[in-house]
């Protein structure tokens, strides 16, 4: 797979408890860019955060949250990623998704 040096980062922030269609939502979108055999997507865990609420999201261990913040990043060339967001769109009730533009310096091993 190929991924230009010009390309775009989707990046999606959500709560740990969000779901779809009974599965967490960070890993429905994974698999659904999966399916879409776009480059690849990491989910990362945060141990502190807010969002439009402004209620915190801790992982401390005296106050235990189980609704951690979640980033989602994917990056592919702007067209397939163009292509993801009405899919995103569909699964999402809530949540914030940014796009940047990216350069690629190197995707895979030298293999």
């Amino acid at each position: 797979m190929h991924i230009p040096h010009e390309a775009l980062l989707l990046r999606i922030f959500i709560g740990e408890d969000d779901e779809y269609e009974g599965r967490p939502l960070y890993e429905a979108i994974v698999l659904a860019a999966r399916e879409r055999h776009l480059a690849g997507a990491t989910v990362l865990r945060g141990p502190l955060g807010f969002g439009r609420s402004s209620r915190l999201h801790t992982a401390k261990i005296l106050r235990l949250s189980e609704d951690l913040p979640i980033v989602i990043e994917i990056v592919d060339a702007p067209e397939k990623i163009e292509a993801f967001l009405p899919v995103l769109e569909g699964m999402m009730a809530s949540g914030l998704v940014t796009l940047e533009k990216v350069r690629v310096i190197r995707y895979g091993s030298a293999l």
